[in-house]
């Protein structure tokens, strides 16, 4: 079982993450979206496509750009559309 948490609230936790280049990905029925507010932010990978952002928004904190998710990855990262990953802080356990 996967658990990310940031600022004291579970943000997701599923025992059906998937692992992608060392990052748990997290189904998107697994995330808690209420703290989830999407960003401009975009970043490409050679492989996996176009990545979108979110800032996570905690008790009144905000924490840019902590997790990305592709909504339309290249064939080789199919299994991961809409999955969601996470850095800047938010502590992913296994």
């Amino acid at each position: 079982m996967a658990k990310a948490v940031w600022n004291g609230v579970t943000l997701a936790e599923s025992d059906k993450t998937i692992v992608v280049e060392g990052n748990q990905y997290s189904p998107p029925d697994a995330v808690n979206k209420q703290y989830f507010k999407e960003t401009s932010t975009h970043t490409t990978c050679p492989w996996k496509g176009l990545a979108s952002y979110y800032t996570v928004e905690v008790n009144g904190k905000a924490n840019a750009d902590a997790a990305w998710y592709y909504p339309a990855p290249k064939d080789a990262a199919k299994e991961i559309v809409n999955y969601v990953a996470f850095w800047k802080g938010v502590e992913v356990t296994v």
